[in-house]
């Protein structure tokens, strides 16, 4: 299960209704980055032939291609603000430890 925080869904929300369109977002992730692996978010526009899991937080539908839940389960995504830089946090027990710049972690 993948849940999102009320100050994420909120910002998802307004983002989808910026764009005008949207049925949610994509949570994956892919490899790169020194410590192997990094986290990918999308919105979605139309639902993937792939059939991927659905979670529905908050309001907000969220879509996980089923190799990478594997990564993501139990994982809860965040929107903080510090200071003058704002952006979704990956809060994911998971990890095992993630890179010094943080754009990449590791299982």
């Amino acid at each position: 299960m993948i849940t999102l925080t009320e100050r994420a869904a909120e910002k998802v929300r307004q983002n989808l209704a910026k764009r005008g369109h949207g049925l949610g977002i994509r949570l994956g992730v892919k490899t790169t980055g020194c410590s192997g692996l990094a986290y990918v978010l999308e919105y979605v526009d139309r639902p993937s032939a792939l059939r991927p899991m659905t979670f529905d937080s908050n309001g907000v539908t969220i879509y996980v291609d089923t190799k990478d839940i594997v990564y993501l389960d139990g994982m809860t995504l965040d929107w903080k603000r510090e200071g003058l830089q704002e952006g979704f946090d990956f809060i994911n027990p998971n990890e095992s430890a993630r890179c010094g710049c943080g754009e990449s972690f590791k299982i």
